[in-house]
């Protein structure tokens, strides 16, 4: 029985979720505010499954519980909730760490369609994560035919490796968790190696926005990435800029 946390302060919405995924054979906690599901996720010992966290809380908002949560590299799965639905809005939960967004008001059905499917990707991760050690790091791109995913595979650039399977980049000294939107903003820009790709292509095939929007929300993950990626950020080798246009990956 998978565990769900719900962070809402608005009874009657948490009420309604909580009755719905107990219906469906989820296991359900509620809390109304960022501190109490900072406390619930970090400072017990409980575990869960997945967060279905709403963006305006008392408090800490659902921004600062997601960055919370990656900051201290806790990666469970979390399905965040807006009534602001503008473009800028869904790109910072992204950039917080959410795995997926969803406006309100919503449909229960979309509602629990996204929720299975996170809780699917975090599946496939256990399992990814118990093979990692047996990949080899030579391997430029190796595709998997047994994954539930398709487009899993290993890229190995400049001494680094992404694996999309566990999300990480791994280099000789360390191991980077990505979030599951850095891995897709990463594996998007890679499938058009040596290529151009513009920001509307970035909000339409990796973030799944077709509105203006301000671009310097994409401009800061791609500055988060380099610093993943690059030897010396300041000066990207494998990430560039293409002025006026977008980015275009280098390997």
């Amino acid at each position: 029985m998978s565990r769900v946390l719900v962070v809402e302060d608005e009874t009657h919405l948490a009420d309604g979720l909580k009755f719905n995924l107990e219906a469906e054979g989820y296991s359900v906690q509620v809390v109304g505010d960022g501190e109490s599901a900072i406390d619930q996720l970090l400072k017990t010992n409980e575990k869960f499954d997945a967060v279905v966290l709403d963006v305006m809380l008392p408090g800490i908002d659902g921004f600062g519980v997601a960055c919370a949560l990656r900051k201290a590299k806790n990666y469970v799965p979390v399905l965040m909730l807006t009534a602001r639905g503008r473009p800028e809005d869904v790109l910072e939960g992204f950039a917080a760490g959410a795995d997926d967004y969803l406006p309100k008001p919503f449909q229960l059905p979309i509602f629990l369609a996204r929720l299975q499917g996170l809780l699917r990707r975090s599946g496939w991760l256990s399992g990814a994560n118990k093979e990692s050690e047996k990949k080899s790091s030579g391997q430029k791109v190796v595709a998997k035919s047994e994954s539930p995913a398709s487009e899993q595979m290993l890229f190995t650039f400049n001494g680094r490796t992404l694996d999309f399977d566990t999300l990480q980049l791994r280099t000789k000294t360390s191991t980077i968790q990505l979030t599951l939107m850095e891995a897709k903003l990463l594996r998007h820009l890679i499938k058009q190696n040596g290529r151009t790709v513009s920001r509307k292509s970035i909000l339409e095939d990796v973030w799944d926005l077709r509105e203006d929007t301000d671009t310097r929300a994409i401009d800061n993950f791609i500055v988060r990435l380099r610093r993943y990626i690059e030897d010396n950020p300041a000066k990207p080798r494998h990430l560039l800029t293409v002025r006026g246009v977008g980015y275009r990956f280098v390997a």
